[in-house]
Order: C-alpha cells, then sequence, then structure tokens
C-alpha cells in the first residue's frame, strides 16, 4: 500500500455534457500536506501501518482536514479510479435523496407509508403498521423486531414492498430500534414513486453532477428499485465529497444542495432508543 501525502495543488477534471456541447470544469478536492493543516505526516504513517497490522481486507484511505485531502491511499488490487461497494453507507445516499425530496414538496416525513403503496398490502394491516411514517422508516424504529431484508429480497414474486408489509409491526412505531436495511429500501421505493424517477436518476442532477460524482452505480430490486440500504458503488474520493457537503451543512461550491434544516435533523443523535435496544439484548 502507497500512501500519499500531499503539498498544495489542486486538480481538475474535464466533463463534457450535453448542455449545447458545454465544456465544464469539475475541480477536484484540493490537496496539501498534513503540516498544512496541523497534523503530524509521522502520525499519520503509524495509523496506516496500525491498519495494515490489524486490519485485513482494507480497500483505501482518505483524510481529509478543512476541506482538502491531505493523505490518500489504496490498498492493491484497488485504485484510485475504481469504484467501490458502500453497503450500508448507500443509507445516508438514500436519506439524502428523501431530504431534497420532502423539500420540493413530494411528500412529507410524517406521511403513512402504507398511504404510497394501498395496493401491496394485500391483507388487513394492524393499526402499528397503520401508524408507520416516513420519518420512522429514516429512523429505523418502524416497530418490527426482525430485519425485513432477508423477507423481501427472498420471495420468489420479486415483490420486495409486499414482503415488507408481510412482516409483523410488533411494537408501536417510533418506540423500539432495530437496525432494517428494508426500511431504506422502502424510502428508495417512495422517492420513485413520488418522484416518478429512478432513485439514481433523481440524485444525479440534485447531488451527483454537482458534487463532481461520476458513473455511480446503484443495485436494483427484480421490480427495478434501487436497493436504497446497500448496493451503491463510488470511489473513495466520491465518498469524500458527499462527507464534506455534510460538513458544509449543505453547501457546495459557494451552492446550497442541501437544506441545513435537514442536515441538521438528519445528523442529530437519536441514540436513547439503540441504548435501550443494546442493553436489552445484552440482558437475554
Amino acid at each position: 500500500m502507497l500512501l500519499h501525502l500531499f503539498r498544495s495543488y489542486r486538480l481538475h477534471v474535464m466533463l463534457i455534457t450535453e448542455n449545447g456541447g458545454t465544456i465544464i470544469l469539475i475541480p477536484d478536492l484540493p490537496r496539501t500536506s498534513p503540516e498544512r493543516q496541523g497534523i503530524a505526516s509521522s502520525a499519520l504513517l503509524h495509523f496506516v501501518e496500525a491498519l495494515d497490522s490489524q486490519l485485513h481486507d482494507v480497500h483505501s484511505f482518505m483524510l481529509l482536514r478543512h476541506g482538502s485531502i491531505v493523505a490518500e491511499g489504496w490498498w492493491s488490487p484497488y485504485r484510485r479510479e475504481y469504484p467501490h461497494m458502500l453497503f450500508s453507507l448507500s443509507k445516508s445516499f438514500t436519506s439524502t435523496a428523501v431530504g431534497l425530496a420532502v423539500a420540493e414538496g413530494y411528500f412529507s416525513i410524517d406521511d403513512p407509508v402504507l398511504s404510497f403503496f394501498p395496493d401491496e398490502a394485500t391483507t388487513q394491516g394492524s393499526d402499528d403498521l397503520a401508524a408507520m411514517r416516513v420519518r420512522h422508516l429514516l429512523s429505523m424504529t418502524t416497530g418490527h423486531t426482525v430485519d425485513t431484508w432477508a423477507f423481501m429480497v427472498d420471495r420468489p414474486d420479486g415483490n420486495w414492498i409486499k414482503g415488507f408489509f408481510e412482516v409483523p409491526v410488533v411494537h408501536a412505531p417510533g418506540t423500539h430500534f432495530l437496525y432494517n436495511t428494508g426500511a431504506t429500501y422502502m424510502l428508495s421505493a417512495i422517492v420513485q414513486k413520488t418522484t416518478g424517477t429512478r432513485l439514481i436518476e433523481y440524485l444525479e442532477p440534485r447531488l451527483f453532477e454537482p458534487l463532481g460524482i461520476q458513473h455511480a452505480v446503484w443495485d436494483e430490486s427484480p421490480e427495478r428499485i434501487a436497493t436504497g440500504g446497500v448496493g451503491l458503488r463510488l470511489t473513495t474520493e466520491d465518498i469524500a465529497r458527499f462527507g464534506q457537503l455534510y460538513l458544509q451543512k449543505g453547501i457546495w461550491q459557494g451552492r446550497r444542495l442541501l437544506s441545513e434544516a435537514w442536515i441538521t435533523e438528519a445528523t442529530t443523535s437519536r441514540n436513547r432508543l439503540l441504548v435501550e435496544h443494546t442493553m436489552s439484548m445484552s440482558m437475554i
């Protein structure tokens, strides 16, 4: 693994768009030396050596300080331009799409989940299912006692939405935390249903293009709905751009992409239910 430490410079990528042949220059994130940002290069080297010796299957490492990349590196066979499977980090991009769609008036986080898919709940649902709102999908407090994911993806008919609704909602939504990848798939389905656009296409002009993220790929269900909770593939620097956007409260190069109120809401700690859930599990 080769670790790159930088002096100060900025790279540029040329992107040719379909907008009348306009050529847009999208700058890469600036590179600068660790010392310029108050970080000792020796400390970074020790950190990477520790990664090498103590962890397996690390793909890449990129460190930003004050918006500048001070160190980056890739473990063989991975390279700078290779996209990486983001697994559950995909959920943060789905949540961002929800924030954008809410801001554009497509739906509210207080809308009932059943209201988007009235034909998929074929049996009489419980009162708790009827009480489930979009906000409960976002916070993974749907009231389920098991992750709905396996019940969705293993369906022979490929109808993941129906699979989600068939898992019993045991607790009142908002009272019980459970890590639930299926809930994030439902967010992806809601964005697609309300906007008429697949999730990755919805994010393209609103997030990916402004950030300079190109060639994003997202796995889909048999019904051509982005998996939402997993399956997005981006490069390491794409991820860094996304994280920096949140650190900058939704502003990118002087342009607001995402409301500060949504970022505050999305990054506010809600660990009470998580702590209670963990404590209850530890006592079993």
